[in-house]
């Protein structure tokens, strides 16, 4: 080691080659997700990835802890001495974001809702990625009839709206009054069947890319089977554009979950604590005056889609080069700046008056090499 350290070649006071650490492991820090796209963002694109982590950590936090950080329960209309809340009472030291018309705490119905709203996405995106994924394989894959067929299916499914689908689903599921599992379960499959053409014409267009790879070749070459491909070449190769689509996923989610509350076929308040049903409770409070019912449900669907959409967004600028404003710092590796001997040392004027005149010399070399050429052809020619 200390021959090794004697034998590289090192400018004074120049540290980045140390700093760049190429063939240093990455930190398990540096693999956690999202945190490497944070390190190579920049500008207006960390900021927006940055601010949607945080508007989306703040939700998830805000569900794991309701119970908690809400001072009462979703359902609860009277304190722990039994007296019964009053109704639409404004903002107090009592209930900070006021009463709901039916006599729920604002603030707790709102912090309680957050949960019922992660529940939501988890249920879509992981049916969605599942469904999605598994047809992308297989039609990529096996091609011919079958990914025909699937393609025609996944064509026709643009079609359908979402929020109309869900209500569909919410009557059949169960009759348009659910419960807490009904009700999400309801906006989980028909974010699910409008979403799954997504996942698999992404999914589809990476593996008909990958599977004419010399790595596929091999494995078929040395008799690896077809799930091993499908899943160790395969899979893991072509579901790196996925985060996009999840995060809209999510978003769609959560609107539609809301959607179905305020049309009436959502989750019973009894049930669980929907953004969705409190809006659609607070229609006629808005006329009134009251203002408390729907501003603060309202704001959280607002915030919570906006926080998941700044990350969707930021990721597809990162994964896109094309649209990245300008290289990180770890990336100019192969720059002229990192090649200069001295990087404080700027060209003087002295400098480049010398280059400027070393080139008119050779330009008048050649000119006179040249000159000498023809003179010598002219002479070969006159005798």
């Amino acid at each position: 080691m200390a021959q090794n350290n004697a034998d590289r070649v090192t400018v004074p006071e120049d540290e980045r080659l140390d700093d760049l650490r190429v063939s240093a492991r990455p930190s398990l820090i540096s693999r956690i997700p999202l945190l490497k796209e944070v390190r190579i963002a920049v500008g207006w694109q960390k900021g927006m990835l940055v601010t949607g982590l945080l508007i989306s950590a703040f939700f998830l936090l805000l569900a794991i802890f309701a119970p908690a950080i809400a001072p009462y329960g979703y359902a609860q209309l009277k304190d722990s001495h039994g007296v019964a809340f009053p109704t639409q009472a404004p903002p107090s030291a009592r209930h900070i974001w006021g009463t709901t018309v039916g006599g729920f705490d604002v603030f707790s119905r709102t912090v309680w809702g957050a949960r019922t709203a992660i529940i939501a996405i988890v249920i879509a995106v992981v049916l969605s990625i599942f469904v999605g994924v598994l047809l992308g394989l297989v039609s990529g894959y096996f091609g011919g009839w079958i990914d025909r067929v699937l393609v025609v299916i996944a064509d026709a499914i643009y079609s359908f709206p979402s929020l109309l689908l869900a209500i569909l689903m919410a009557i059949m599921i169960s009759g348009g009054q659910s419960s807490l599992w009904g009700g999400i379960l309801a906006s989980g499959i028909s974010i699910t069947v409008v979403y799954i053409p997504q996942y698999f014409r992404t999914i589809r267009a990476e593996v008909l890319r990958i599977k004419g790879s010399a790595y596929v070749e091999s494995a078929k070459v040395v008799g690896a089977s077809t799930w091993r491909i499908m899943t160790k070449h395969l899979l893991k190769n072509s579901t790196r554009t996925l985060p996009v689509i999840l995060t809209l996923n999510s978003s769609e989610a959560i609107l539609t979950l809301a959607g179905l509350g305020f049309l009436g076929f959502g989750i019973e308040p009894t049930a669980a604590a929907e953004w969705g049903y409190d809006l659609n409770r607070s229609v006629s409070d808005v006329t009134a005056g009251i203002w408390w019912t729907s501003i603060f449900p309202g704001m959280a669907i607002v915030l919570i889609v906006l926080g998941i959409t700044l990350v969707g967004e930021s990721l597809n600028d990162l994964a896109d080069p094309r649209l990245r404003t300008r290289k990180s710092a770890g990336e100019v590796i192969g720059s002229i700046e990192d090649t200069s001997v001295d990087p404080s040392e700027k060209p003087s004027s002295d400098n480049e008056v010398l280059a400027q005149i070393q080139a008119e010399h050779r330009a008048t070399a050649l000119g006179q090499g040249t000159k000498d050429d023809h003179t010598i052809v002219k002479e070969d020619t006159h005798e």
